[in-house]
């Protein structure tokens, strides 16, 4: 028996849905974003007066940096819980919406702490606050799933933490915040839909419902993606950002594998964007996987749904137009402070998504692959 859970309550989705909030009931709400850019382009505003006009009001948390740790959620917690919230919207990039996710639960239940999350013991609902996800990035799928990734700085390691209680209520998914994405954000987060979409396909967990969504994803990714990168056009943002929420759904009830697992140990221990380290290691680690006969058949499956002849020959010449670096050396990785990080690598990167990793990896096979992307 598998139970499927397809994203929250309402998925709002087309140019202008921003509007939506206009119809969200509510008495006091908290508005949680990044550094500035929200601010700068005047979204935040815009929700505080879509709020305010229906007498709602508004408290809002801003400064969530890239790759938030657990300083940063207790920090968020510690200006929630006085406000009494019975909403929190969250807008921004993957990381705001991450660090909402806990920051909201830990709010609605006081006792529970990071100690509790690493065991296991969240609680799979929320009762008392509502969560709004609205995504200004095109890549994390965190406004449909139920994972909020954190950043543990004692272990030098990002972990996923799971339950139910983080899927948002209602998910926003509004194409013009994304217009204002520089470039390269474009191409990292672009990549890191695209590596959860092609490692949910072959992760064994796929099933009848999930497989055809992440197969969509990526053959959805794959075309859009370098025009949303070249073009900018309405149109094409609004289909990846469209496909990068159906990678996150899928990913969501199936899991993912070893090149999230690295990513996560590799963005602990040098705060490098999770996008970028995922599009570099993702067609490495399909070579690694595809000496599997199942693997090997599900890629050639993915491929001709994606109406391309290799895949992964297909995933390096689209980072090579999105100018991803084809190395951990080429990413600004020296080669000594690669070395001496190696053990510790290895040993982060054995934990996580690698442990649903399609084919079982060893230490000195994942020193190897390793190895192999740095160079």
């Amino acid at each position: 028996m598998k139970e499927i859970i397809l994203g929250g309550q309402t998925l709002v989705t087309g140019s202008g849905s921003l509007e939506h909030l206009a119809a969200v009931p509510a008495r006091r709400a908290v508005i949680v974003t990044g550094g500035s850019s929200m601010i700068k382009t005047g979204v935040v505003a815009k929700i505080e007066k879509l709020l305010q006009a229906q007498g709602c009001a508004t408290l809002v948390h801003a400064g969530v940096p890239a790759n938030p740790d657990t300083e940063a959620v207790l920090a968020g917690v510690a200006q929630m819980r006085p406000f009494a919230p019975d909403l929190v919207i969250a807008v921004g990039g993957g990381s705001a919406l991450d660090a909402a996710k806990v920051m909201t639960l830990f709010t609605e239940y006081p006792g529970l702490d990071f100690a509790a999350a690493l065991a296991g013991a969240l609680p799979a609902a929320r009762k008392a606050i509502r969560l709004v996800a609205i995504p200004s990035t095109s890549g994390t799928g965190s406004e449909v799933t139920k994972v909020a990734v954190v950043t543990f700085r004692d272990q030098n390691l990002k972990i996923g933490l799971r339950t139910p209680a983080f899927i948002p209520d209602i998910a926003i998914l509004d194409a013009d915040l994304t217009l204002t994405m520089p470039p390269n954000v474009v191409a990292e987060t672009g990549m890191d839909a695209l590596t959860h979409a092609v490692e949910c396909y072959i992760n064994r967990n796929i099933d009848d419902f999930t497989g055809p969504m992440a197969a969509g994803a990526a053959a959805g990714l794959l075309e859009h993606l370098p025009v949303s990168y070249r073009d900018k056009t309405i149109d094409s943002r609004e289909k990846v950002h469209n496909f990068q929420s159906l990678a996150g759904l899928a990913f969501g009830n199936v899991g993912l594998g070893a090149a999230h697992g690295i990513a996560h140990s590799l963005g602990g221990l040098w705060n490098l964007g999770h996008g970028l380290v995922n599009a570099i290691l993702l067609p490495h680690v399909l070579e690694y996987n595809a000496r599997d006969p199942w693997v090997g058949d599900r890629i050639r499956r993915l491929a001709a749904a994606c109406g391309v002849p290799d895949l992964i020959a297909a995933i390096r010449g689209l980072n090579q137009t999105l100018g991803i670096p084809a190395s951990l050396r080429a990413a600004g990785i020296d080669e000594q402070t690669f070395t001496a990080a190696l053990p510790e690598l290895v040993a982060g990167s054995m934990q996580g998504a690698t442990r649903v990793n399609p084919v079982p990896v060893t230490p000195a096979e994942m020193e190897a692959l390793l190895r192999r992307v740095y160079a």
